[in-house]
């Protein structure tokens, strides 16, 4: 396909209506996934704040959920905070779908490489996940986020991961990860590094926007 009609495609109207769509339901079974994980961690005595850090994809699908509505309806002549709010939606979507979406296809296939049988849920899962990726990917150049958002969402990667392992709450693993959490934990820090740089390297290289770009 050619580089401009496919660009031309990303910002269809009637597609980015489907994605949003998408994305929207998608969110929201994510969060209906993690409702047993949230009701434990609830009742473990966890306070409420530490719920917000239990579940990473659907909130990731969230931030980016929230870009797409930037794009269907481009605020006119926004005001400094409200620009400041999109820029950092829009930096989340982008950081945490590329790594949460990398890190739940390989959190599966570790697994299933140690003897945990893959079902289909699993395969719906790895698709979905590798979506949330692509997609960021794709939809970066047509974000006004820039470097400062990019660095503010990867504080915020790197807090989820520091409560995720300091306190116990991160996603549940599949049974033969049980007994290599650390592994797992510096596997889960690393990506947030890889994330935050490939981001990092694609405003570099590939941003063509206009003066306000750097927020």
């Amino acid at each position: 396909m050619d580089v401009k009609l496919g660009s031309q495609l990303l910002v269809y109207r009637p597609f980015l209506w489907l994605l949003f769509i998408v994305n929207a339901i998608g969110t929201v079974y994510g969060y209906y996934w993690y409702g047993g994980q949230l009701e434990a961690t609830f009742n473990d005595g966890h306070p409420l704040w530490r719920l917000v850090f239990v579940p990473d994809s659907p909130t990731g699908s969230l931030f980016f959920t929230l870009s797409l509505i930037y794009l269907l309806f481009p605020p006119r002549n926004p005001g400094k905070a409200a620009t400041w709010l999109r820029v950092i939606i829009e930096g989340l979507g982008v950081v945490t779908s590329i790594k949460y979406g990398i890190w739940a296809v390989s959190i599966i296939l570790a697994g299933a490489s140690q003897g945990e049988p893959l079902e289909p849920a699993h395969f719906m899962l790895m698709t979905s996940h590798i979506g949330m990726a692509i997609e960021a990917l794709l939809y970066l150049p047509f974000m006004r986020f820039g470097r400062i958002a990019a660095a503010a969402a990867f504080g915020w990667l790197l807090l989820n991961d520091y409560c995720d392992y300091k306190y116990g709450i991160f996603p549940y693993l599949p049974g033969p990860l049980l007994d290599e959490v650390p592994a797992v934990k510096a596997f889960t820090i690393g990506l947030s590094i890889f994330s935050f740089l490939v981001v990092w390297l694609c405003l570099i290289v590939f941003r063509r926007r206009r003066p306000d770009k750097a927020h």
